[in-house]
């Protein structure tokens, strides 16, 4: 019998063994150069590609402004195509600008994808930049002088066009103005508009736009990020539940809401929100891409969830006499 246990035991272990290598091959990662000799100064192509299935939790490596002495000039945004032959697979590239002002041969390294099930590696790719070669049987010649050419009035306004019109327009406004305030009627009464006071939920809600439209973490302000996000969801419990959520630590807020209304999933958002933002503040966390827009997701539904219910006004017609 304890045989017969420790061969289905070792049976399970191959089989795990052999889904996790299966998971791992169906995704193929590639660096590719688009030339692999340029002259020193001047500019190719690096593309990092992903052929995978469809719809697969995949992170790309975080590629700095140079690697090594190889510069990055600019970053394209991702693009995504499906196979032609296979609607089930999909190829995801990350294509980079690159230059070199050193000659020389230069290894790029190995790039290192990221999935559940493993983490996948592309081969290494070799760019050569070469100087650039002078005639030295030539003879040298004088700089030339600089062409005199003649400058009019309408050539000074093709080129200040934009200051020109601009300041038509100021001119107009202003003429308007002045009309407006000679010929406005007269004695009008005053009347004082009462101030437009909006919600905490509204205010909190407006907030974490305003901090998403910063976009603090592609940025790679990733700390800066929780700061503010969290910051925003103090100040919103404050007001909503008064409490003092600033001066307390994560466990004291949660012991501060132990007898408030609030569901349990709602405490779960507020929680996954909180805990990710110690790990970033303080353990120096480095979460994914998709665990910081799910932060900001979950503070969004967090305030939706717990915002008061504002009860109708009854029409006093309606109430009993």
């Amino acid at each position: 019998m304890k045989r017969y246990f420790d061969y289905r035991v070792v049976l399970s272990l191959l089989l795990l063994c052999f889904t996790f290598n299966a998971n791992a091959q169906d995704i193929q990662a590639e660096a590719q150069l688009g030339k692999f000799s340029i002259p020193i100064g001047d500019q190719t192509i690096l593309r990092i590609s992903a052929h995978m299935p469809v719809k697969t939790d995949i992170t790309f490596p975080q590629v700095v402004d140079s690697i090594g002495k190889v510069k990055i000039v600019k970053t394209a945004k991702p693009d995504t195509a499906l196979d032609k032959d296979n609607k089930s697979l999909e190829t995801i590239t990350h294509t980079y600008t690159i230059t070199c002002f050193d000659t020389g041969v230069y290894v790029l390294p190995q790039f290192t994808l990221h999935t559940k099930t493993g983490d996948i590696k592309t081969g290494t790719v070799t760019l050569q930049v070469t100087s650039v070669k002078v005639d030295t049987t030539k003879a040298f010649y004088d700089i030339k002088q600089p062409l005199a050419v003649s400058y009019t009035f309408w050539d000074w306004l093709k080129d200040h066009w934009v200051a020109v019109v601009i300041t038509l327009v100021i001119i107009l406004l202003i003429a308007g103005i002045i009309y407006l305030y000679k010929n406005r009627p007269k004695h009008l009464p005053i009347i004082n508009a009462a101030p437009i006071v909006l919600a905490d939920d509204v205010i909190a809600l407006n907030k974490l736009n305003a901090l998403r439209d910063k976009k603090l973490w592609q940025q790679n302000e990733v700390k800066l990020y929780y700061i503010e996000l969290t910051d925003i969801l103090r100040e919103y419990l404050e007001k909503r539940y008064r409490i003092t959520a600033h001066e307390q630590t994560t466990d004291e807020i949660f012991d501060s809401l132990i007898r408030k209304e609030l569901s349990s999933d709602s405490r779960n958002l507020l929680k996954q929100i909180l805990k990710l933002a110690d790990l970033v503040k303080f353990a120096k966390e480095k979460p994914a891409a998709f665990e910081n827009e799910q932060s900001m997701e979950n503070a969004i539904s967090f305030i939706e969830q717990t915002r008061p219910i504002v009860k109708p006004v009854e029409n006093k017609e309606d109430l009993p006499k």
